[in-house]
């Protein structure tokens, strides 16, 4: 079979981006797809050639493409992960439309895309699961009353797609409901199909996957294992290989068991073997699912075997045979996600334009980010994946962390303070590793507030800004017929205001700060700052300025002064006790779920309304006990901050009445 002219890429971001290149390097050219939203995302920029579609998850739009550019049909479709990547749909629609599918074929899809079959299948190959209840087209109601059986605190999963996508954990009976709702939303919304199982939850387990390759004559090998455990609310944020866990027999044990798994289901191209293994008994492991895609984390298996997993799923599908062997693994590879989110203030999405933009140079950078781009609600947060390599595990550790302090991206909150915390972490560096160590350690994570150095820099940029030539009446000089009065600046972040005093000119100003008065001035690296040079990162957009140091970035808001009062005053009432009857929306994003009519009586702590945002839900409570005021309906856009419904407290209605 000849190798393949053109290939369409049915994916977006980073992994479009980085499939491109790879088909590149092999003298294949991309085509791209993209919807309104990704009309100028930097995988339609790199890609040959880009086709508009409706959807990443419909099948027809996605075959249709691959003949939509004139000239250059594509003979392949590669899914990449996520979307339509474990769906046997697109494969049997790339079937009769005469495409290569780039990937196993429709058996693996079916049984290892829905977790309760492949359990069952794995079972009766002599592969050991984790115990649970997973039936076929279980009810809610089924589900709530088996999962007293399965015990907690137990886990629910939606049965098709991964990613952590709908996992909950529920600890009592009295949750198992809700959790059910929320569970099915996700998946029906992620995947399409919203099956759920109950599984067992292992307290204090380590994830481990392993990477395996088979061709069509019969060959199938593994790559070794990565260690996933540094995980939050099941998804992925820092994944390495090897595992630190394993020693070698395990880890030929483990690889044998994935290849035999693969090997049950005919297997063809590159897929994922994941595996449960307890911390306290290293030499045992369970199944838990097969992805039959490539993994977000391949990069670090790539690093460790020198093997590019993109170029090798494509050769397979062009009917090459493998001509590489299970490797012997080379030094240590670790990798980390950063994600477009607010760790401190409980991960919530953010979106917006990226204003300023610097990737580090000295190790890998699987990226979809551009300076200008914009990081839109409508998809997963992921923004890129920072990967070092060295010859031990502690010099790659070391190498990422630096990686990180590098890295500039502003315009949007990130996730890299937090990454950085977690990488120098004691129990991290020791490879004492399980999948509840970040909800424990976030507890013990302090994110940096802005320093003296920092808000200087902000009022200073404003300053500059407002700094006109001419009569001294126009400049914010503080000069005026008598004692000069500087310029004062109130500057919002977190939740907190910071006042700055500036006098005089930008290159030569005295700020003062909380009482104490530093000469400073704005440079081309960041900011003089009495007697010290601090590099920093600075873009002003309107009234918000973005300052990055090491990794941490603030977005700093100038007040006016009618603002810092109100402002104020809300801190006041809250301070004395005072409860806000408006409940505001804590990201951009659509209403997925309204619990409650307008007009109904609702409980401090009740759900009013889910909001979703980049594949994540987020509930909408009740502040107090009263009566509801909403309009908005399932489907529903709103903002941050946006003011989704009211309050009205009975007891508040009375004092007005007798008042």
């Amino acid at each position: 079979m000849a190798m393949f002219s053109a290939v369409l890429v049915a994916n977006r971001g980073e992994i479009s981006c980085r499939i491109t290149r790879t088909l590149h390097s092999m003298g294949i050219r991309s085509i791209a797809v993209y919807t309104e939203h990704d009309r100028d995302a930097k995988h339609v920029r790199v890609a040959d050639a880009a086709v508009l579609i409706d959807s990443y998850l419909s099948v027809e739009s996605i075959v249709a493409a691959a003949h939509a550019v004139s000239g250059m049909s594509a003979d392949a479709i590669h899914p990449g992960y996520g979307f339509l990547s474990e769906n046997a749909s697109l494969a049997e629609a790339c079937a009769a439309a005469g495409i290569t599918f780039i990937g196993p074929g429709v058996e693996a899809l079916e049984i290892m895309g829905d977790k309760i079959a492949s359990k069952k299948h794995v079972t009766e190959r002599g592969v050991a699961v984790i115990p649970g209840i997973a039936e076929p087209g279980m009810t809610n109601d089924d589900l709530v009353a088996a999962a007293a059986e399965v015990g907690f605190p137990l886990l629910i999963k939606p049965s098709a797609g991964g990613g952590g996508k709908g996992m909950t954990i529920v600890r009592e009976r009295d949750a198992v409901a809700g959790a059910l709702d929320s569970a099915r939303r996700v998946a029906s919304a992620a995947f399409g199909d919203d099956t759920l199982f109950l599984e067992r939850l292992v307290e204090k387990p380590r994830h481990i996957e392993v990477q395996v390759l088979a061709d069509s004559h019969g060959a199938t090998i593994h790559l070794g294992e990565r260690e996933c455990s540094l995980q939050r609310r099941h998804q992925k944020i820092i994944e390495e290989a090897p595992s630190p866990l394993l020693d070698e027999a395990t880890r030929q044990r483990i690889g044998e068991a994935a290849c035999e798994v693969a090997r049950s289901v005919n297997y063809v191209g590159a897929g994922t073997v994941e595996f449960l293994v307890s911390d306290n008994a290293p030499d045992e492991f369970f199944f838990m699912e097969m992805n039959t895609r490539l993994q977000v984390e391949h990069p670090v298996t790539e690093m460790v075997t020198g093997i590019d997993l993109v170029e090798w799923q494509v050769r397979i599908a062009a009917g090459e045979k493998l001509t590489v062997e299970t490797p012997v693994l080379t030094g240590h590879s670790v990798e980390a996600r950063i994600y477009s989110e607010d760790p401190a203030n409980d991960f919530l999405p953010s979106a917006g334009q990226i204003v300023a933009l610097h990737e580090a140079n000295d190790v890998r950078v699987d990226s979809s980010l551009v300076e200008g781009g914009t990081v839109s609600a409508n998809y997963d947060p992921m923004l890129a994946k920072v990967i070092s390599h060295a010859a031990t595990r502690d010099e790659a550790l070391t190498k990422l962390d630096r990686a990180l302090a590098d890295t500039v991206i502003l315009g949007v909150t990130t996730n890299i303070e937090f990454l950085r915390a977690l990488l120098n972490r004691d129990d991290v560096r020791a490879g004492d590793l399980d999948t509840g160590l970040i909800e424990r350690a976030l507890a013990e994570i302090e994110f940096a507030a802005p320093t003296p150095a920092v808000l200087a820099a902000a009022a200073l940029s404003i300053h500059s800004e407002r700094w006109m030539p001419g009569s001294p009446w126009q400049r914010p000089s503080g000069w005026r017929v008598g004692n000069h009065r500087p310029a004062r600046y109130r500057l919002a972040s977190a939740g907190q205001v910071h006042e700055v005093l500036v006098a005089g000119p930008p290159d030569a100003a005295e700020v003062t700060i909380d009482g104490t008065t530093t000469p400073a001035r704005l440079t081309t690296t960041g900011i003089e700052w009495g007697t010290q040079s601090i590099r920093l990162t600075i873009e002003i957009v309107d009234a918000t300025v973005w300052i990055g140091q090491e990794g941490t970035s603030w977005a700093l808001t100038a007040q006016s002064r009618a603002e810092s009062l109100a402002a104020h005053r809300a801190t006041l009432a809250r301070v004395a006790g005072v409860i806000d009857p408006e409940l505001r929306s804590p990201m951009p994003g659509t209403v997925v779920a309204v619990a409650v009519a307008h007009g109904d009586t609702v409980t401090a702590g009740q759900t009013v309304l889910t909001i979703e945002a980049m594949k994540m839900e987020h509930p909408v409570v009740a502040t107090l006990d009263g009566v509801v005021d909403i309009s908005l309906k399932p489907g529903d856009l709103v903002t941050r901050d946006q003011i989704v419904a009211r309050i009205e407290s009975p007891q508040a209605s009375t004092e007005g009445e007798t008042s």
